[in-house]
């Protein structure tokens, strides 16, 4: 670096004297400061640590999600096509290392499966949201511990959600009307129109009046595009104005005049996918990779995030000020926390052995009550056997009784009988 010559005043003396011209001398330094070399510093750590960014794809099977996020990173991600026939709405997480020139990108994709393949799509929204909120929870949860460690920890927060709108030509669905309604406070949302090579121009920007219209109609909040910045308002400005992109993804190389272009081959000719005449994918390729990478990951940490952390502290019971709308430090608010904490605890304890005192009462009292029962049926049982028993004892006697009479009248019957015998015998003997 060029020497800097500095030219340093000698003291004045208290007498007020002026300063003479022979009493300046000049100095000269070498190198510089340092402080210039800053962002070079914050370059060269980023380039050793590299970046991530995390899409969230929302879009029904078959409308090219896929095949747009192999043409965005021109890299052919193999994976295995989707089914129809899902009964519930699913995600598909994967994670890729890639590399441009010394850039190293750790990139994360999520995708929907089986996303407005079901008869009832009330609740098809319901996995998206869950998935979104699981990740600020456990971001929180890293950001709470005692000892962090944001290095070695991989934020999987969405930074940006790409919505996949299917080209009808007329309006939006209703389920795309619900999805991004609940995910807007949640998530940086970029709608795309897919496979926008089956819709004419003319129909086309129709299609993107009426989207935007029925957007701003719903009170749809989609990603802000920064325009503070002097070096990319011009063109975020011009971005804004062609949303929703209308995309279309290919990695078919076409033979075009003397060159190879990414494209699809038609009978009526060669649709170029990054020819702006024919589709916006440079424009949502610039937006997402060259200008606004960086912004849509701060707006996902100081806007969404910040959002779920102070609605997540609020239910938690924590606050910044108190009654008295002084500001309360986090001991404070810890105490007051476990103060109320232990408080919760001797009133659920206190119910618990209300509640116990009382189940052994009612326990008591059923078992006096069967206590009872049991003993009248007993009573109940004894005075019936007795009965049978004085039943049973007269019927002994009277049997014994007649059987009395009975070898009384046997007796009876034989002693006639031995006299009737008698009394032939006399008058056979009488007659002879």
């Amino acid at each position: 670096m060029a020497e800097k010559p500095m030219c340093m005043p000698t003291q004045i003396s208290d007498d007020g004297d002026t300063q003479k011209e022979e009493n300046i001398r000049c100095l000269t330094l070498l190198g510089h400061f340092g402080f210039e070399c800053l962002p070079h510093q914050l370059v060269n750590r980023s380039i050793q640590q590299g970046f991530s960014l995390n899409i969230l794809c929302v879009g029904e099977t078959g409308i090219g999600k896929s095949t747009l996020i192999n043409t965005l990173f021109n890299t052919n991600f193999k994976e295995h096509k989707s089914s129809h026939f899902y009964s519930n709405v699913g995600l598909k997480i994967q994670t890729y290392e890639l590399q441009e020139a010394n850039v190293q990108l750790k990139l994360t994709v999520v995708k929907t499966v089986g996303y407005g393949d079901q008869i009832n799509k009330e609740a098809s929204y319901q996995p998206i949201v869950d998935y979104i909120d699981a990740q600020f929870e456990a971001y929180l949860q890293e950001e709470l511990k005692i000892k962090r460690s944001y290095f070695e920890y991989h934020d999987s927060r969405i930074h940006v959600c790409l919505y996949f709108i299917s080209p009808t030509g007329h309006s939006l669905k209703s389920l795309d009307l619900l999805t991004m309604k609940k995910i807007d406070s949640k998530v940086n949302i970029v709608p795309l129109i897919a496979k926008a090579d089956t819709i004419s121009k003319n129909d086309l920007q129709k299609f993107k009046n009426n989207i935007m219209n029925e957007l701003v109609d719903n009170g749809i909040q989609l990603y802000q595009f920064p325009e503070d910045d002097e070096t990319t308002a011009h063109m975020n400005s011009s971005l804004k104005k062609h949303l929703p992109f209308a995309v279309v993804g290919s990695m078919d190389e076409v033979k075009v005049g003397k060159r190879m272009v990414r494209g699809r081959q038609y009978p009526w000719g060669v649709l170029q996918v990054e020819n702006e005449n024919h589709c916006d994918f440079v424009k949502l390729r610039d937006m997402l990779l060259c200008t606004n990478t960086e912004d849509l990951k701060e707006q996902t940490h100081t806007r969404h995030y910040e959002h779920y952390r102070c609605h997540r502290l609020k239910k938690m019971g924590f606050t910044d000020v108190g009654p008295d709308n002084q500001p309360v430090s986090f001991q404070e608010i810890y105490e007051a926390k476990r103060q109320e904490f232990y408080e919760q605890c001797q009133k659920e304890e206190e119910q618990l052995k209300q509640r116990f005192m009382q189940r052994v009462k009612e326990k008591e009292a059923a078992f006096k009550e069967a206590e009872k029962e049991l003993q009248d049926k007993f009573e109940h049982l004894k005075r019936v056997q007795q009965e049978e028993t004085m039943k049973l004892e007269e019927e002994r006697k009277q049997l014994e009784e007649e059987i009395i009479d009975f070898y009384k009248m046997k007796a009876a019957s034989e002693s006639l009988q031995a006299q009737m015998c008698t009394n032939v015998k006399k008058d056979k003997e009488r007659k002879k």
